[in-house]
């Protein structure tokens, strides 16, 4: 006789470990989603105070696997959101975005951890030009060695989502910032409501096992298909668009012409008009 899959736990019931909890979007995670679950774990190599009921803080570095694997036991689901977070070298990305990615993994198989939602980026279809249409299944254009780690990490999760049968959400984040800074933000921007409400149904969503959805709010200018945001359950209720004619013109470099942005004009030796065509 077939086992009868145990029923999903209630969010309430949930503990939940966010890396990188004292960064920008650590930060409004944390605070979207105090009080929600019955233990927030948050970590990071900064020093953070618990200010919430059910909150718990562990300082360590991502890339200290034995840390990391001693944070994650007793947790449902880890909200992976430590790293580099821009363009970056080798020595600089590879510590926290490549080995603390791994170390993630390796503590949710180790620990019984049941879901990891992981901070992927726009930024791995880059150099998709500007005007073409994005979805999660066209193939990954980089802009950077940051998106590559961030390709990396979503090759990871589809692994473990695998292997091992954790559920993994990958969260293609777009411009996280309180309001867009620029034209091209104006397609990609993500404000802190929407952040916080995509996070949280990555976390509670039943059924998933492997999904991969943009981080963006509901932006007119937005040429991302996104169609497993219906998955997890989520809707854009911030919009771009409130802050037209409001932000400055992007720097008229060779990122105009890329989903990308500045991220595809550093470092660039190739004439831009000969990429992607």
């Amino acid at each position: 006789m077939p086992a009868v899959p145990a029923p999903p736990t209630p969010w309430s019931l949930l503990r939940v470990l966010v890396t990188g909890a004292a960064g920008s979007v650590g930060g409004a995670v944390r605070a979207g989603l105090a009080g929600r679950y019955a233990e927030l774990r948050l970590l990071d190599r900064e020093p953070l105070l618990p200010t919430s009921p059910g909150e718990t803080v562990v300082r360590c570095d991502i890339s200290d696997r034995d840390a990391v694997r001693d944070a994650a036991r007793g947790v449902d689901c880890i909200v992976h959101l430590a790293g580099v977070p821009t363009e970056a070298s080798w020595e600089a990305l590879l510590p926290a975005n490549v080995i603390g990615t791994c170390n993630v993994f390796d503590a949710a198989v180790d620990c019984g951890v049941r879901r990891v939602v992981l901070a992927s980026s726009n930024h791995v279809v880059g150099f998709a030009r500007a005007q073409s249409e994005i979805g999660v299944l066209d193939p990954m254009r980089p802009d950077s060695r940051y998106a590559v780690t961030k390709v990396f990490a979503e090759a990871l999760g589809r692994l473990h989502a695998d292997k091992h049968g954790i559920a993994v959400v990958c969260l293609r984040i777009g411009s996280f910032r309180p309001a867009p800074q620029s034209r091209r933000q104006l397609a990609t921007w993500i404000g802190p409501r929407d952040m916080t409400a995509l996070v949280r149904c990555a976390i509670e969503a039943p059924g998933v096992e492997f999904a991969v959805v943009y981080g963006v709010s509901n932006n007119r200018g937005n040429r991302w298909r996104n169609p497993q945001a219906a998955v997890i359950g989520f809707t854009a209720a911030q919009s771009a668009d409130d802050y037209t004619g409001q932000v400055p013109d992007d720097p008229p470099d060779a990122g105009i012409h890329f989903h990308g942005g500045r991220f595809c004009a550093i470092e660039l030796t190739r004439d831009p008009a000969t990429i992607g065509r």
